[in-house]
């Protein structure tokens, strides 16, 4: 197929001189520039010549949030693991408090003319975020994916935990042990998992007619930070309510709570049941072994390499999210609720 370079212009929005320099590697090109070239012969059918197919490579760039939380380190090695499989090679992108911005990844990414990237918990979580960032992407052919967070307004794909079936199982294993004053310690409300997972305990505990007389069930929930400081915070005030029961956004601030119960002289899971989310090997061996929802990482990796792959060999991206199910892991940190707590009304 003859390339018309006009064509490869006009889609890329560059001049055509600059996609003669493109082709013919000549110096005087950005690599985001080149980048847009290179994707845009992608796009319409164009072979790419084949001095330059070797520099498409085969790298997937992986922007996680942060690596201190250990279900994120667990999600990037099913994510290596099954791109390898393809013959994909991840770049681990990982953020920190005031470090790398998402978006500089996504440019360092882009000089580096990766073939593609999963977005994990990203800036694509936020309620608020603007889907323009992502949607450039996109419109440029870059196949991307996002885990943990569909973002209204763009059709991209997206593989999620179902956040209701979490909440759902967390709240009915506790209810099937007699806890009739169940509380909720969550992450911020920015975050779309978080509101998620909020209306899914108020539906729940409200379903079940688990409300407190002179409580509304929204009184249940504390949102705070996803670390062991914000547990122990959302857990400070759910204590006072005399809840004999929490569920929580993460297993890290489920350790949190159990440390604010030990503060108040409480026994875990004698005096107060905690239920975490995420899971990791590490929770096995907490002192007591926590009772979590274990996220599905291995599908959710299977699923966002499967896709990028698909994308990269020039599948069309399958838009909206997908949601994978999430698992009970009963350990020690659950039991029967304490004697004289088998009323939600004052008490």
């Amino acid at each position: 197929m003859t390339i018309r370079l006009s064509e490869i212009a006009e889609r890329s929005g560059v001049s055509i001189s600059t996609v003669s320099r493109v082709l013919n590697e000549r110096p005087g090109v950005s690599q985001q520039t080149r980048r847009q070239v290179l994707t845009a012969i992608d796009v319409l059918g164009y072979d790419r010549p084949v001095r330059l197919r070797a520099r498409a490579g085969g790298l997937v760039g992986l922007v996680l949030p942060e690596l201190e939380n250990p279900f994120f380190p667990r999600l990037a090695h099913h994510l290596e693991v099954n791109l390898s499989r393809t013959g994909l090679s991840p770049v681990l992108c990982s953020q920190t408090l005031g470090g790398v911005h998402e978006d500089d990844y996504v440019a360092i990414l882009m000089e580096h003319s990766v073939a593609g990237i999963v977005f994990v918990s990203g800036v694509h979580a936020l309620v608020d975020s603007d889907p323009a960032r992502y949607q450039r992407l996109m419109d440029l052919g870059l196949p991307i994916v996002l885990v943990n967070g569909a973002l209204a307004g763009l059709d991209a794909p997206c593989v999620s935990t179902d956040d209701v079936a979490a909440i759902e199982l967390a709240v009915q294993h506790l209810e099937h042990m007699g806890h009739r004053r169940i509380g909720a310690a969550l992450g911020q409300m920015r975050y779309l998992p978080a509101q998620r997972k909020r209306q899914a305990f108020i539906d729940a505990v409200t379903r079940r007619g688990l409300v407190p007389a002179g409580l509304d069930a929204a009184d249940l929930v504390e949102s705070t930070t996803y670390n062991v400081q914000g547990g122990q915070q959302a857990a400070e005030r759910l204590l006072d309510l005399g809840v004999t029961g929490i569920v929580c956004g993460s297993d890290v601030m489920a350790l949190g709570v159990v440390r604010a119960a030990r503060a108040r002289g409480l026994r875990v899971p004698e005096d107060l049941s905690v239920v975490g989310s995420d899971d990791s090997q590490m929770m096995e061996f907490a002192d007591p072994p926590l009772t979590t929802v274990r996220q599905p990482a291995e599908a959710l990796a299977q699923a966002a390499s499967q896709e990028i792959a698909e994308q990269i060999a020039g599948s069309r991206p399958r838009a909206g999210e997908v949601l994978h199910r999430p698992e009970l892991v009963v350990r020690g940190s659950t039991a029967a609720a304490p004697p004289g707590s088998g009323s939600p009304g004052p008490g």
